[in-house]
């Protein structure tokens, strides 16, 4: 399990051009014209963690699978997309299919490339989407409102439940809030995110800026920061160009690049940890000497639902789990090591798992 994020912004922010980079294709053309990007672009990118390569060495691991991340580059919206302006619709449907948003914003200056809106604002930017997204929620919910009444009469109780939560999304909306701002109870959540309305999905602003401003960003990206956080949201600053130059290099003269820029890591880093963190994802491992592998899972997964991710057979026939937490793995040398040291533990069905756990896990077949 990784997780669907769709790459949105106004057209000429430097959204296909990031697509590009993160997944070192040229799948998706960029050019300076609205609209170069028709069909969403799909791409996977393995999640880099140097935790699986620690564990993989100790191991002895014949090979390391990590985890992987799909991006999604979906068309460029502009004002009016919830009447259908531009290619308002694709961008709609396309955007319902992702888990969250990374919203690209151009915090950079260039007389050579457009802005659809004549002017640089990023926060204005942030502003026109999020404004048409919570239009077209808007539409939408009083559409199924609408459609619901007659199963609610017939005493259905799904449909009661979801014209609770249409109508608590209703207020917020109509308030100019977007749904995810709407408290919403445990018991609820599966079927308020069945609802997948736009302004429900998590955002995370990533902040377009040029080479010069990479390492410590500029006054509009801190502009972007200071919007995400009174938002409850997250943001990074990345370069796309520089990301376009390191997606060319081998390793050791990426490195080489990053350090003269005053860089510890790619852009792709940071925006897959910000991601993580957002949607509240983990990362346990399994490992042996055929493979090493990384696996995610939503904070809060027990056992059984860490063992389905799999497969299905393992979450149904689950008996006990032995884990080791990571960093007992990596000092005391493995797994033989760690269970001389009484340091693997054995847990079950309860068990909580913790990020960077090394698990085997019992089942019956």
């Amino acid at each position: 399990m990784g997780f669907k994020c769709g790459i949105v912004g106004l057209p000429n922010v430097g959204k296909s051009t990031l697509f590009n980079a993160l997944t070192r294709t040229a799948a998706a053309q960029a050019a300076n014209f609205p609209f170069c990007t028709i069909e969403p672009n799909v791409g996977e990118v393995a999640v880099p963690d140097e935790r699986l390569f620690r564990i993989s060495e100790i191991a002895k691991s014949k090979e390391v699978i990590p985890t992987r991340l799909t991006f999604v580059d979906i068309a460029g919206l502009v004002k009016g997309a919830s009447r259908g302006e531009g290619l308002g619709n694709q961008f709609l449907a396309n955007i319902r299919e992702v888990d969250a948003i990374a919203h690209v914003l151009r915090c950079f200056e260039d007389p050579d490339v457009t802005h659809v809106e004549g002017r640089v604002d990023p926060v204005a930017d942030a502003e026109i989407i999020e404004t048409e997204l919570m239009l077209a929620d808007l539409e939408s919910v009083e559409r199924r409102l609408n459609n619901l009444a007659r199963k609610i009469r017939g005493g259905d109780k799904e449909a009661a439940q979801q014209d609770r939560l249409l109508r608590l999304a209703k207020v917020a909306l109509d308030e100019g809030r977007p749904a995810r701002t709407v408290e919403i109870a445990e018991d609820d959540e599966k079927a308020w995110t069945g609802l997948q309305l736009l302004t429900a999905k998590p955002v995370l602003y990533v902040c377009n800026v040029d080479e010069a401003d990479a390492a410590t960003g500029n006054e509009a990206s801190r502009r972007v920061e200071a919007m995400a956080a009174e938002q409850g949201a997250a943001a990074v600053t990345i370069s796309a160009a520089i990301e376009a130059e390191i997606a060319q290099l081998e390793d050791a003269e990426r490195a080489e690049f990053l350090a003269d820029l005053g860089l510890e890591e790619p852009g792709l880093d940071r925006m897959i940890r910000a991601g993580y963190a957002l949607l509240g994802l983990r990362t346990y491992f399994t490992a042996g000497p055929k493979e090493t592998r990384a696996w995610t899972i939503p904070a809060g997964a027990l056992a059984p639902q860490a063992a389905g991710v799999i497969h299905g057979d393992f979450e149904r026939g689950f008996i006990r789990a032995e884990t080791v937490a990571y960093d007992d793995y990596v000092a005391l040398g493995g797994e033989q090591a760690a269970k001389e040291a009484g340091r693997m533990r054995v847990e079950g069905k309860a068990y909580e798992v913790a990020d960077g756990d090394v698990l085997h896990f019992l089942f019956n077949a």
